[in-house]
């Protein structure tokens, strides 16, 4: 599993590069409360079960709110045959404070 930072994921959605598809594996609540612009919302519980409706060839990044559970969440995809998995270091935590800092935090 590869990590990247807020920094590094910020210059990266603002590159000329396909994006990659930002999975946000935290709560619905949590996920209202704060999302990083274009995430998708797959809660910790459901990606076990809904995994498999996730392209194993695109290139992913697992978001939670410190980046436990997305480094969890990563291993697990990368164990099941996704090649192209990256664990957001300090979540959505490092994103308000190192990217966007009008985002909510809690």
């Amino acid at each position: 599993m590869q990590h990247i930072s807020a920094v590094e994921l910020n210059k990266r959605l603002h590159s000329d590069s396909p994006p990659p598809l930002l999975l946000d594996v935290r709560e619905p609540h949590e996920f209202a409360h704060c999302r990083i612009e274009g995430s998708v919302n797959m809660p910790m519980n459901q990606v076990f079960a809904n995994y498999a409706t996730l392209d194993p060839q695109q290139e992913i990044v697992v978001i939670c709110h410190h980046g436990m559970r997305s480094a969890q969440i990563a291993n697990f995809l990368q164990s099941n045959g996704f090649s192209k998995i990256t664990n957001l270091t300090g979540g959505v935590a490092a994103w308000a404070s190192q990217v966007d800092r009008t985002m909510p935090t809690y």
